[in-house]
C-alpha cells in the first residue's frame, strides 16, 4: 500500500494552510487504498538552504537536512497543500523542495491550492519544480478560490463537490505512486 504525505506548504502565522491540509488529510485517511500522513513544514524549521554541496550528491552535512531527507524518503507520493503568494509558491515550500533531491525521485504528487484564483499559478510553478526533481505530477488538481471556499475568510468552508474533486486527486496520486514503484526499486 502506498504511503502518501499531505504536505502543509506554508508556515505563516495565522495561516489557513494547516486547516485545509487537515481537511485533505481527514478525507485521505478514511481511504483504505493508501496510508496518509500529515507533514507540516513548520515542524522542520529548515533555514535557507545551507548545505555546502548541491542536494543531488545526497551528502547532507546538517542534522536538519538529514531529518528532512529521512521524512521525504518515507513516502511514495505527496499531496502538496499550498497557498499562492504573489503568483507563485511560498518560499518555505520551494526551500523545502530544494533541500533534498534523490528522496523525491520517481514519486507522484498532486496539488490542493488556494488563493484569489484558486492558487493555480502556484501549482504551475510547482509542476515545473517537481519535474526537475523527477516527481511525476498528476493531472487532477483541487483549486480553492478564496471567494468561494473561504466565504468568511479566514474560515475554510469547502464548496459543494470539493470532496469529489479531492478524491480524483487522491485516486491519481495513489495510482501513479504504485505505477512508479518499480523505478524506486
Amino acid at each position: 500500500m502506498p504511503k502518501i504525505a499531505v504536505v502543509v506548504g506554508s508556515v505563516r502565522p495565522g495561516r489557513v494552510t494547516r486547516e485545509v491540509a487537515e481537511w485533505v488529510h481527514k478525507s485521505a485517511a478514511a481511504r483504505t487504498t493508501a496510508a496518509y500522513e500529515l507533514v507540516d513544514l513548520a515542524e522542520y524549521d529548515l533555514p535557507a538552504y545551507d548545505e555546502a554541496l548541491p542536494p543531488q550528491y545526497g551528502s547532507y552535512e546538517h542534522a536538519h537536512t538529514r531529518r528532512w531527507a529521512e521524512k521525504v524518503a518515507e513516502f511514495d507520493g505527496y499531496v502538496f497543500v499550498t497557498p499562492e503568494y504573489n503568483h507563485s509558491v511560498p518560499a518555505v515550500l520551494k526551500n523545502a523542495l530544494d533541500f533534498v533531491y534523490g528522496e523525491w525521485n520517481d514519486k507522484a504528487a498532486g496539488f490542493v491550492s488556494f488563493g484569489g484564483t484558486g492558487g493555480v499559478r502556484a501549482v504551475e510553478h510547482l509542476r515545473q519544480i517537481a519535474a526537475e526533481l523527477r516527481i511525476a505530477t498528476v493531472q487532477a488538481q483541487l483549486a480553492l478560490p478564496i471567494a468561494l471556499d473561504f466565504p468568511a475568510y479566514p474560515a475554510f468552508a469547502p464548496g459543494e463537490g470539493r470532496a469529489e474533486e479531492l478524491s480524483r486527486v487522491l485516486d491519481q496520486v495513489e495510482a501513479w505512486a504504485g505505477a512508479l514503484a518499480p523505478l524506486r526499486g
